[in-house]
């Protein structure tokens, strides 16, 4: 599955949301990630368009079996690389900041290293 990396972080922002307040409307993306509304509301229908959310008549946005398996593959490794930096040391702060740079090019195998190590009891 192929999905651009601006997609991936709309879904990743939409289950985040969704785990913090229940419900996600475009004005609450617009909120979490500072882009101007008319660009939340051009992604939100590609994302529509393809099949990775479904947009109620409310305005709810819901994230579809698709798009719920990208957002929670890409959050995991978010905050696996986050915990990856803070174990060497950086703030939680800029770990944070960091892993959303590196969490969407890592490969797979360099991502199960660092989940192996991430996860290995201390010693």
């Amino acid at each position: 599955m192929v999905i651009h990396e601006s997609a991936e972080h709309y879904l990743e922002s939409i289950l985040i949301i969704q785990e913090q307040s229940g419900q996600v409307r475009s004005i609450d993306v617009v909120n979490k990630l500072g882009y101007s509304k008319p660009s939340v509301s051009i992604a939100m229908k590609k994302l529509r368009e393809s099949g990775y959310i479904v947009m109620a008549g409310d305005g709810n946005i819901t994230l579809t079996a698709t798009g719920m398996e990208i957002a929670s593959r890409i959050y995991r490794r978010h905050k696996t690389i986050t915990r990856l930096f803070e174990l060497m040391g950086v703030s939680p702060e800029q770990a944070a900041a960091d892993a959303c740079k590196v969490e969407h090019d890592l490969s797979e195998e360099t991502f199960a290293r660092i989940c192996a190590y991430v996860e290995a009891p201390p010693q």
